[in-house]
């Protein structure tokens, strides 16, 4: 493992056994999909506590993970059913947002004059946070919406942002808060209908990003290629219905369902490509 892998390790682990002996839930920060795969391949008898992930909303890239003592659910009875979806739609609160409400904030960012606003990018506006010295690991996705964005934040640093961040560019901007009651992302996506071989994740790939699956292989090989937060370490692999890939560069999709299978044996799926 190299060196970085190794520290990553070493706090997770210690995070767990803290949540342990303490009987607390401990937080990491917001992790990329590189440091999400080095937690879910930690064997699970090296770990103290169970943990979950979350992001903000449903197939959020960037997660927090929290590990849980078995009395987790007690500590969590101030929060209420109003926040457990009545559906798997992406993008509904799912019941593990619970653990998370007091750890991730979630700021709307926008321009506070329409039309003199410029087009800012994913770019611009995560190098007008860091420029306020937040490390990347405390902020998580950015969703870019027209003139404005969605950005999610550990909750400590919510105020500080409020405050300091008022230009973007050239743009003069406001910063508010979302409340978690009355919140609810569902990210735009392709709809995509196809017949595939199997349900292998390279001809899921090739499907999704209209290449040729030898192309696509590489990126596996590569180490790019995610399956619910773990590495791809094969071309191989079976892909189950409501997985998210993600593939570092290019993007993201989940495998919905199949729909049927074709009389040539092909299976015909259903994907979303998120845009």
């Amino acid at each position: 493992m190299m060196k970085d892998e190794e520290q990553l390790t070493k706090r997770l682990l210690e995070l767990s056994r803290q949540s342990f002996h303490r009987g607390i839930i401990t937080y990491t920060d917001f992790l990329n999909l590189n440091e999400q795969s080095i937690l879910h391949t930690i064997p699970k008898d090296s770990l103290y506590t169970g943990y979950v992930t979350f992001g903000g909303y449903g197939s959020a890239e960037r997660q927090m993970a929290a590990f849980l003592p078995e009395d987790a659910l007690s500590l969590c009875g101030r929060y209420t059913e109003s926040f457990y979806p009545e559906s798997e739609e992406p993008g509904i609160i799912d019941p593990n947002a619970v653990f998370f409400m007091s750890e991730i904030a979630v700021l709307r960012i926008a321009p506070l004059h329409q039309k003199y606003a410029e087009e800012l990018t994913h770019r611009d506006y995560l190098g007008a946070m860091m420029s306020l010295g937040l490390e990347r690991g405390k902020m998580g996705d950015i969703l870019v919406d027209g003139k404005g964005a969605l950005i999610f934040i550990a909750f400590n640093l919510k105020d500080f942002v409020k405050e300091e961040l008022t230009r973007i560019r050239h743009t003069s901007v406001s910063v508010s808060e979302e409340e978690w009651l009355n919140f609810h992302y569902v990210p735009k996506y392709e709809e995509i209908k196809g017949t595939v071989p199997s349900l292998r994740l390279d001809a899921l790939l090739s499907l999704a990003f209209s290449s040729s699956r030898s192309k696509l292989t590489g990126l596996i090989g590569a180490g790019k290629v995610f399956v619910n937060g773990r590495l791809a370490v094969s071309n191989g692999i079976h892909v189950k219905e409501r997985d998210f890939i993600s593939v570092r560069g290019m993007g993201k999709f989940q495998f919905v369902e199949s729909l049927s299978v074709t009389k040539k044996n092909r299976v015909y799926v259903l994907l979303h490509k998120y845009i």
